[in-house]
């Protein structure tokens, strides 16, 4: 990498830091706001708290990177722009479309750092916060209807009364239905731990089968019980997708769809997972042509507000997109990718108007 490109890395990865760690500290004071609520719950207080806040962090980490590269490549290059710096640099041999391929590369490798963040960290941070804030409060996972947690599993429908935040099954309740859809037995437990392998370790067990001859109980005092149902697809009750990993979200669509059932929003999230490499570099490609305007385009505040602008309006679209594609059923991928090249074009046109002038 020559001279110019590490200096311009350099002061953009800088101003991106810093821009980073304000959005950082903004997003945690809210985090304690929004905490403040449950403080008084069973073992549930200040340190508690404060735990909950930090675990929160990288999952932010992962959302605001891409806004602190677009805010700090905008700063970087306006500064650069306003002290005649990029003129001196541009005099010296250094075309716009050079300075371009720059800020992709070093988008990219931004983005090997938001990847695993996206893929090891944030996933597993998210998912500990939340089972020590559940544990603190004495909560329960999820108790999605009345009746509890619902899953088809196969030609099974299965009924948790409560997920607890150590994958602890209470008040289970298995329904099996033969070929024509007829019931034909029901199984039903006080407690079930995860013991591995696909299987689950079933507690205080009563199960009744219904045939021919007439209805048949059988208590048990455990039972194992083999299922597709895993933590991993229980994880889905605590973080939402867009914060889970791209491993656990395509077993978790794998499951759906052999059960035959929707699964458009966690393929959009997969999808996500999938181009947001591209998104940073992106990001940074928008800000040039607001940056490298002369000073009389404006100064460097206007230059950021307007980007800042632009990059909202892709996050926006992006968000349009995805709700569109899941009320009308449109193709996953092009949800997906659509939008982030609509904004690359307007990025390489902005460039190619700017280089023109």
């Amino acid at each position: 990498m020559s001279l110019l490109a590490r200096y311009l890395a350099a002061q953009v990865l800088v101003a991106s830091g810093f821009v980073l760690l304000a959005l950082l500290v903004l997003f945690a004071f809210f985090d304690v706001m929004q905490e403040l609520g449950s403080l008084g719950r069973n073992n549930y207080g200040l340190g508690q708290a404060a735990v909950v806040v930090l675990l929160g962090l990288p999952g932010h980490l992962y959302e605001i990177l891409p806004v602190a590269a677009l805010i700090g490549t905008l700063f970087a290059l306006s500064r650069l722009v306003g002290n005649s710096e990029y003129a001196v640099m541009r005099v010296s041999g250094l075309s716009n479309w050079r300075v371009a391929g720059y800020f992709a590369v070093i988008g990219v490798l931004i983005s090997l750092l938001v990847l695993t963040l996206g893929e090891y960290v944030a996933p597993w941070s998210e998912q500990t916060a939340q089972r020590y804030k559940l544990a603190a409060t004495r909560s329960v996972v999820a108790q999605q209807f009345r009746s509890g947690l619902w899953v088809k599993d196969g030609s099974a429908f299965i009924n948790v009364r409560e997920v607890m935040p150590d994958n602890t099954l209470r008040g289970i309740e298995i329904y099996g239905f033969d070929a024509d859809g007829h019931l034909g037995w029901i199984r039903a437990a006080e407690k079930a731990s995860w013991s591995g392998h696909q299987t689950w370790d079933l507690q205080q067990v009563m199960e009744t089968q219904f045939g021919a001859d007439g209805i048949r109980a059988v208590r048990s005092e455990r039972k194992d019980w083999q299922s597709v149902l895993t933590p991993d697809i229980l994880s889905v009750l605590l973080i939402a997708p867009e914060k889970m990993s791209a491993r656990t979200l395509w077993r978790y669509v794998v499951h759906l769809k052999e059960n035959k059932q929707k699964a458009t929003r966690y393929e959009l999230a997969l999808w996500s997972k999938f181009i947001s490499p591209f998104v940073i570099p992106i990001m940074m490609l928008i800000a040039m042509p607001f940056a490298i305007q002369g000073p009389r385009a404006g100064g460097a505040s206007s230059k950021i507000f307007i980007g800042i602008l632009a990059g909202l309006g892709f996050h926006l679209l992006s968000r349009l997109f995805g709700h569109l594609g899941l009320l009308n059923d449109w193709p996953v991928v092009i949800v997906s990718i659509l939008p982030l090249l609509i904004f690359l074009a307007i990025a390489l046109m902005g460039i190619r108007w700017v280089d023109r002038r």
